[in-house]
């Protein structure tokens, strides 16, 4: 049992029959870690938490030991809560779930999909930084009571009205940084950007998705690198399910009652499905009058949700099937 932390480890080692035989606190360091485990001699699996750094250990172990297991902490946590909480309980705890095969382990996906999955997500950290930036432009143009009256406030005319206002020397320089860190964001996007384009180009999947309305090459990628292995999911529902839109269920007695959903399992699933819906909703095909006939009756929230979890079923059967999307004769 493995309790990872930034700097060090807690780790108990037990035998078959749950005799506990190691425990140790150990520096993050490969030379040591790899030396510990080496010294317990046989065959050794582990089992460690999914924290934030479980990558690096995952692979400095997997090669050496029999088998690297990845703890669900969430479900973890409601199978071994304890009153008593230290990290030498965790590690034992683990170990003893190990044994017993009680482990909630979560996937693991291969180095390649963990990579894909940074690059996007590297990609969306510029978007939100770029969009707080402007925001903090939009901010200061409020101080002196005034808009941009232009849809785009950073494009040529934008940035015309932005260089005209009086602001005071400290928000004048404010708003030239701003800018300036604006165009260098650009320039990042625009080279990740171009990456993202060529891959998707080269992934036959990718460009089965871009086939739905509402997707494109970013979006396509996204999805295929967080699904990671469409035969993980037998049903949509259960797609559905690991992007957190379905409802959650709370049955008792006899009676159900339907909430909120869930927003379990993967948020950027989620987050990428919501943006093609909302996408697709604009659109005048079958996915559009889909959205539309529910913001008319529920909302648009709702809609968006209830369009994300109809194109995450499209997607399931299109990437089972390795089928182009085509669009149904009616919709009701």
């Amino acid at each position: 049992g493995w309790d990872l932390h930034r700097d060090w480890s807690q780790v108990a080692a037990l035998d078959a029959r749950g005799r506990l035989r190691r425990q140790v606190r150990l520096a993050n360091d490969a030379e040591t870690l790899l030396g510990f485990v080496k010294s317990l001699g046989g065959p050794v699996r582990v089992v460690v938490e999914a924290t934030r750094n479980w990558e690096w250990l995952y692979e400095l172990l997997e090669p050496v030991v029999e088998e690297v297991v990845l703890s669900h902490p969430k479900k973890t946590k409601a199978i071994a809560s304890a009153r008593i909480k230290t990290d030498k309980l965790d590690a034992k705890t683990l170990a003893h779930l190990l044994r017993t095969e009680m482990v909630p382990t979560c996937y693991i996906p291969s180095r390649e999909t963990r990579l894909l999955r940074e690059l996007l997500r590297y990609r969306a950290s510029l978007v939100r930084v770029r969009t707080r930036i402007k925001n903090q432009v939009h901010a200061l143009l409020a101080k002196q009571g005034k808009h941009s009256p232009y849809a785009d406030a950073f494009g040529k005319a934008g940035r015309r009205f932005l260089r005209s206002q009086p602001f005071p020397p400290v928000r004048r320089r404010a708003v030239d940084d701003y800018l300036e860190l604006i165009d260098a964001i650009d320039a990042k996007l625009e080279r990740v950007s171009a990456e993202i384009d060529a891959r998707a180009q080269a992934d036959p999947q990718a460009l089965l998705l871009c086939t739905v309305p509402g997707i494109g090459h970013y979006t396509a990628l996204l999805i295929l690198a967080e699904i990671a292995d469409i035969s993980r999911f037998p049903t949509p529902k259960q797609l559905c399910s690991y992007a957190g839109l379905v409802p959650s269920l709370h049955a008792s007695g006899g009676r159900s009652q339907y909430g909120r959903i869930t927003k379990e399992g993967s948020p950027w699933l989620r987050w990428a499905l919501c943006e093609a819906a909302q996408r697709a909703g604009l659109q005048s095909g079958a996915i559009g009058q889909f959205h539309r006939g529910i913001a008319r009756r529920r909302g648009r929230m709702i809609a968006k949700v209830a369009t994300a979890r109809h194109l995450l079923t499209i997607i399931h059967h299109m990437l089972t099937r390795g089928e182009a999307y085509r669009p149904p004769a009616s919709v009701r």
